[in-house]
Parts: structure tokens; C-alpha cells; sequence
């Protein structure tokens, strides 16, 4: 299924976790909007190697290394039962493993949770920068510091919108207007948005792979500024062909009354993404792929015993220049998926959720869609929920059903070869 890591704009915390208790947690924070970037600048080089002096990494300005001192210090000064882990701080994000080895207690004996601490840390590094830009509750300079810019100018300044070319100033630049939204008892701009983003590994490979998503953040932001239109979620214009009345039809084939029937297909339809009455699809890759012979990856369980065969086919045809489509539902379509992506031919996935405008697959895929090996495509709007989280027979069997409207051919093609 899909793998995929996402940082979302507001916080998102699993409802179902008691966060007084001990856990691993890879937590991640926002700025207080994601085009300003307050923390540093992503620099180097991709071609160079982890280790490289060049390689790519993340240059902290004055605020960012003042956040990375509050992050590795605070918050365990504060509670000792707290390990602060792998960490990067981005340019308008930060990510962090944080380790609770027992019981939150505060340092006046309370029982507390892990909320309170990200709050408690947010607003130390909120005290800093307000400290370090100078700006006061009535707004986001000082008397003194709006008289030289009023001076520099030779006309009066707009207090609300510092100039970034003003050496004192350059880090205090908000995108907020002239009254900022209130922190509480101050209407001071905050540095970061409300809420946090957790994940937490419940499985033994799952810390393993946030741990190197994390190390890895600063090579990939570089790799998608290289490949902007790529490696950016694309909306609609994928024509699959698709009627609704088409996809019913075959729901209802597919899946039997049993596990199909007028409510599924009313919960099923508005997640659809539809354009003129057919289903579309969003992307993330190079769209060129789609310009090949397509060919679809189903197994079905009545095949199971022609697996070889059916595998057998379809990387011979991928070997001519087809490109294999599948939404890797089922074992056997993951073993050739992969099959093909380990001997170097573009594939294209069917994503069993939509692509949000922050959307961050892992580093190995977003190589693949960079190199034209990968395209990512889904027809489902997006929602949020956790990985963990199943997705229905319906639901799969539209997926399956987009594999076929999109390679304009059955999934039965490689019995007749």
C-alpha cells in the first residue's frame, strides 16, 4: 500500500494515544505560515555524498540556531524523562524524535503531558525571537527601530512590513498583516503555528524509517527545488475514460452485494476526483510516462497458481518498453512492481489516498519520480488519516478498476501473450 510521509499545515495528533504515557514519538512543527522561512536555507550539493562537507544540509540563520539550542536543551532541562533524538530544523519546519522513557512529571511534581511540553517549548523559542527581533506587543518594531527605517527611507514606514534589506531586520520579516494574530496576552506575531504533527513507530521497522526520513529532509527539499514541476503534486487532467455509472457497474461484479451495495457507493463516491463525469487523477512524477504502452498489474487469487507466468510477462514487457501500472494491493503486485523498479523500469503506483499540497513520499520514491522511474497517481481526494488505518474492499477494487481504464486494457492481457 502506500508509503508515504506527510507534514500537514494544522497539527494532527492520533486521537486514540494517551500522551501521559511513555512512547517514541516523531514529532514536527510549522512556522507560523509555510512560505516564511525564519530557520536557515537548504544549501549544497546533491551530487555529493552524506558526510561530503558539500553535501546537502541546512544553513541555520540566528533563529534557527536559537530553536535547534531550545530543542536539544529546554525541553530536557525541563523533564528528564524526555530524550530529544534525531533532529533537523528546516527552513519553516522542524522535525524530532522524542523519547519518553516514563511518566511526564513537571518540575513542580504535576503530572503532565506530551502537549504541554511542545507548548511549554514553543513558547521559549516564541520569548527568544521576540527578544532577538526586537518586537513589542503594539506591533512588529520598536519606536526606535521604526524611526531609522522611516529615516532610511525618507518617508514613513509601514510598521507592519519591516524591509528585508534591512540588516537588523531581515529575520523578523512575518507574512502576517499589521495586527498579527494573538499568542494569548500578547498580540506579538508567533514564530510557530498551533498544534504539532505526531507519528508514532509501532512497528520494529518504523522508527528505522522516520529516523532516516529526518536525516534525509535536507537532500530531498534540494532534489524537489531541482525538479519543481515534477516532484510537486499536478491536479486533474489525467483522463482515465471512466464513467461513474462504468465503475458501479464493475463495483458490483467485483465486490457482490455482500460487500458493495447503494450506501458504499454513496460514502465511495464523493472522496472521487471527477472532471466532465469521468474520474480523473492527480499526480507526482513526470506525466510522460503516461505516454507509453501501459500495461496493468492485477493478481487475483484464481491466478495464484500461474503467478510465475503472469510475473514472467510482465517484466518481459516492461524489458520492451512498457511501463506497468498497479495500485500494489495485493502481494504478487508488489513482488513485480518491485521486481521491475530493482531492473530499472519506470512503473507507475496507484496511491489508495489523495496527495496533499505538502505531500512527501519517501527519499527512494521521490529519486524514482525524479529519474522518470516513478509516477504516482491517485483518483481519491484527500483526507487525513493514519497509515495504519485499513481501506475497504470497494475501495481497492477501484483502484484496480483505474489500473485498467488507464492502460485502456484488461487485466487478464498476459494470459494471451
Amino acid at each position: 500500500m502506500s508509503e508515504q510521509h506527510e507534514t500537514h499545515r494544522m497539527g494532527r495528533r492520533c486521537q486514540k494515544k494517551n500522551y501521559r504515557l511513555p512512547g517514541t514519538y516523531h514529532i514536527t512543527i510549522n512556522v507560523a505560515e509555510r512560505e516564511w522561512q525564519p530557520l536557515g536555507q537548504v544549501v549544497g550539493n546533491l551530487d555529493k555524498p552524506d558526510g561530503d562537507a558539500d553535501a546537502p544540509r541546512v544553513e541555520l540563520t540566528d533563529i534557527g540556531k536559537m530553536v535547534e539550542e531550545e530543542l536539544t536543551k529546554s525541553i530536557t532541562a525541563h523533564y528528564p524523562m524526555i530524550e530529544i533524538q534525531d533532529h533537523v530544523v528546516m527552513p519553516e519546519h522542524l522535525h524530532f524524535i522524542a523519547v519518553v522513557h516514563h511518566d511526564i512529571i513537571s518540575k513542580s511534581g504535576r503530572p503532565t503531558h506530551l502537549g504541554q511540553v511542545i507548548s511549554g517549548f514553543k513558547k521559549g523559542c516564541n520569548r527568544r525571537y521576540w527578544e532577538m527581533t526586537g518586537l513589542k506587543a503594539e506591533g512588529y518594531y520598536t519606536k526606535e527601530q521604526q524611526g531609522n527605517e522611516e529615516k532610511r527611507q525618507g518617508k514613513p514606514a509601514d510598521a507592519s512590513i519591516p524591509q528585508e534589506g534591512t540588516p537588523s531586520l531581515r529575520h523578523a520579516v512575518h507574512p502576517h498583516g499589521q495586527r498579527p494574530p494573538s499568542t494569548g496576552t500578547t498580540n506579538r506575531p508567533p514564530l510557530f503555528a498551533y498544534g504539532y504533527v505526531d507519528v508514532m513507530p509501532l512497528q520494529p521497522g518504523q522508527l528505522d524509517t522516520q529516523r532516516r526520513y529526518i536525516y534525509n529532509n535536507p537532500r530531498s527539499r534540494l532534489m524537489r527545488n531541482r525538479h519543481p514541476h515534477v516532484l510537486h503534486p499536478q491536479r486533474g487532467g489525467i483522463d482515465t475514460a471512466l464513467k461513474l455509472p462504468a465503475l458501479k457497474g464493475y463495483l458490483q461484479r467485483e465486490c457482490g452485494s455482500s460487500l458493495f451495495n447503494e450506501e458504499t457507493w454513496t460514502q465511495l463516491t464523493p472522496r472521487l476526483l471527477i472532471s466532465d463525469g469521468l474520474v480523473t487523477c492527480d499526480s507526482y512524477g513526470n506525466r510522460q510516462l503516461l505516454q507509453h504502452r501501459l500495461l496493468p498489474v492485477v493478481c487475483h487469487r484464481k491466478d495464484k497458481a500461474s503467478f510465475l507466468l503472469q510475473k514472467q510477462q510482465c517484466i518481459s514487457a516492461a524489458a520492451e518498453g512498457a511501463v506497468l501500472v498497479s495500485a500494489r494491493i495485493a502481494k504478487g503486485e508488489q513482488e513485480i512492481i518491485d521486481t521491475a523498479i530493482q531492473q530499472g523500469f519506470p512503473v507507475i503506483t496507484i496511491e489508495d489516498n489523495g496527495l496533499p499540497d505538502l505531500y512527501h513520499p519517501s527519499e527512494r520514491r521521490i529519486e524514482l519520480c525524479a529519474t522518470n522511474k516513478l509516477l504516482i497517481v491517485t483518483p481519491w481526494r484527500y483526507i487525513y488519516r493514519h497509515t495504519h488505518e485499513p481501506i475497504s474492499v470497494a475501495e481497492c477494487k477501484t483502484m484496480n478498476c483505474i489500473v485498467q481504464a488507464l492502460c485502456r486494457t484488461k487485466d487478464s492481457w498476459w494470459k494471451t501473450q
